[in-house]
């Protein structure tokens, strides 16, 4: 069965009639469905909103956009200093997103999104373009076959679909579990790759709560319906790790089953992961502190960390760490005197250490101070 070919008949015949069934109940904000056409949202097929977690002034990537409803609500939400790429396969799709996005420019008074003919798991090779060439030299034998392949390659390297580090945020709604199985990891690794170090990936996606049989991988409608090509809870979360994301954070999962299949339960999460841990180690004096909830967490990177216990941590880890999704849960403590990043050694960040006050007071600070303003109590005097 080609699960690909499967997958673009529907979404074809889905992109001239609207089919129920390609998607879950959502509530969207209806602030941003007022300017965007009914055909649009008439063929929308999705199982979250992952624009619900754009800012403004971003790049938004939506893979498998569709009729394009998820990049004309980013496009209001990110607004006209932001910019807005959707990314589909299936031609009848594009026509309508294409078609519509003139109408939405207007409406908004800026035009900021645009639509590109691409697979999901191959973010680098722009079918258009290959289109293009392929009609110029089209393919009539086995020597024409492989050099279209170099073709292929060659306009993945200069004229990219998605240039890497280009993106702010890659958003999905519903359309990562039609990838085949074995072109997810590569899905994952794309997604990765056109992020800028710091940027981010907002997920919504259908989930099964056990590994789905080979007999329902088989079936070409649950395929296509979501269902049958769905990763499991911890599968899911795990392809993220592995494709170098961190702070992975299940933001949203819908308690209730989209459907059950022969016990299996579907559901919908929606998962956030950032990119930037990558880089070197250095040695900056700083500690941190985890406040809890828990006794002990372990972070991605295998740090055992105990509630109220300073640790010695890298420069990157204490930043990753001042960001989200992690602030909240942590004290950071900056040596008295600072060390520059240009004098800083490399730290070794195989499992985790205790740092004692005195590594980031200094070994002869003896100071002693009057007592600090320890309350907000008018008159100045505690009690």
């Amino acid at each position: 069965m080609n699960l690909e070919a499967s997958v673009k008949r529907r979404y074809s015949a889905a992109a001239q009639a609207s089919e129920p069934a390609l998607c879950c109940p959502i509530e969207y904000d209806r602030r941003y469905l007022e300017i965007i056409p009914a055909e649009v949202i008439e063929k929308d097929y999705g199982c979250g909103d992952p624009s619900a977690y754009v800012s403004p002034g971003e790049t938004v990537l939506d893979l498998g956009s569709g009729a394009g409803k998820i990049c004309f609500i980013a496009a209001q939400v990110v607004g006209p200093k932001g910019r807005v790429i959707g990314v589909d396969m299936t031609d009848e799709m594009l026509a309508v997103a294409r078609r519509n996005a003139s109408i939405v420019g207007e409406r908004l008074g800026y035009l900021n999104v645009e639509f590109r003919k691409g697979r999901i798991q191959d973010l680098a090779l722009d079918l258009e373009k290959l289109d293009i060439e392929l009609r110029k030299r089209p393919i009539t034998d086995a020597a024409s076959f492989l050099a279209a392949d170099e073709m292929a390659q060659e306009l993945r390297v200069t004229h990219p679909l998605i240039e890497s580090d280009s993106i702010d945020v890659v958003v999905s709604n519903c359309v990562l579990n039609l990838v085949e199985p074995r072109s997810k990891r590569q899905l994952f690794n794309e997604i990765f790759r056109v992020l800028r170090k710091g940027g981010r990936a907002v997920i919504s996606d259908i989930v099964s709560d056990e590994p789905v049989p080979d007999l329902l991988q088989n079936d070409p409608q649950l395929w296509s319906g979501c269902i049958s090509g769905a990763l499991t809870e911890a599968d899911f979360l795990k392809a993220f790790g592995d494709a170098g994301f961190y702070g992975i954070q299940i933001l949203k999962r819908d308690e209730q089953p989209w459907r059950t299949v022969e016990g299996i339960e579907f559901r919908s999460v929606t998962v956030r992961a950032f990119k930037g841990k990558q880089g070197p180690c250095l040695e900056r004096n700083q500690a941190v502190m985890y406040l809890g909830p828990f006794k002990v967490v372990v972070d991605d990177d295998g740090h055992r960390l105990e509630r109220g216990m300073r640790y010695a941590v890298c420069d990157k880890t204490y930043q990753l760490y001042n960001k989200e999704p992690y602030r909240e849960h942590f004290a950071f403590i900056q040596p008295r005197v600072e060390i520059s990043p240009a004098a800083a050694k490399p730290f070794n960040c195989d499992g985790a250490r205790l740092r004692h006050p005195k590594e980031t007071k200094g070994e002869a600070y003896t100071a002693t101070t009057e007592a600090s303003q320890c309350c907000d109590c008018g008159n100045g005097e505690c009690s």
